[in-house]
């Protein structure tokens, strides 16, 4: 994708298999005891997703933000966003002649639970510096290289405060020309100890999509 290693998208899907249940008895009120024998055990509330309707990436809250252009088309959210979606544009198409593609990334959804998060300037800092460390790992590897010159600023979104951050990371694919993409991270308080989120993975050679980005990043709703 800018991550993307081949135009073929592979998931690798964990099963797990629920193990054998040993019967147990269930003391009841005024009843001998029941043994019961369950045939699973009860499932994990399975993750939100998001998901690319229309015009528009909606995110399991509801909350949506619009598709950077008709050009780019749905693609699953890699960067581990909560409840996110996600699109793809790509930029170098077989670019080392066995199907392997190149391109611009942008996802939308909310921040993970897991990452702390406080409605104040710091808060939103820290979160976005968290949930973009995440990002880059997801996208490039545990060993991507981010080049000097990372940036932050404050924006606002219809009166929501948030906080951007833009980084480059280091490409070195055989074949490909790019030498660097550009991630970019928005975080946007939703105003009830929430945070939505947008990532854009920009390539190098194509930096004027980080002005659409931006632009599409004040067009976000926020339901509630």
């Amino acid at each position: 994708m800018a991550a993307l290693a081949a135009t073929g998208l592979s998931v690798g899907w964990i099963w797990n298999k629920a193990d054998a249940t040993t019967p147990v008895a269930l003391p009841t009120a005024g009843k001998p005891l029941e043994t019961v024998s369950p045939s699973v055990k009860p499932s994990a509330t399975p993750t939100p997703v998001g998901k690319v309707l229309g015009t528009e990436m909606i995110a399991a809250n509801n909350d949506s933000m619009p598709n950077m252009s008709s050009a780019w088309s749905n693609t699953y959210e890699r960067t581990g966003l909560w409840g996110g979606a996600a699109i793809w544009f790509t930029v170098h198409s077989n670019y080392d002649g066995k199907g392997a593609s190149w391109g611009n990334y942008t996802a939308f959804g909310q921040l993970p639970p897991d990452i702390p998060y406080a409605n104040t300037p710091a808060g939103l800092k820290a979160a976005g510096i968290q949930v973009g460390v995440r990002a880059v790992t997801n996208l490039y590897g545990e060993k991507a290289t981010v080049l000097k010159g990372t940036t932050h600023k404050a924006i606002s979104v219809n009166g929501h405060p948030g906080h951007e951050i833009v980084a480059r990371v280091a490409v070195k694919v055989p074949k490909l020309t790019e030498t660097f993409s550009t991630v970019m991270i928005a975080v946007i308080d939703r105003g009830d100890g929430t945070a939505d989120v947008s990532i854009a993975d920009i390539a190098g050679s194509t930096p004027a999509w980080q002005n659409v980005w931006r632009y599409k990043v004040t067009q976000i709703k926020i339901n509630g």
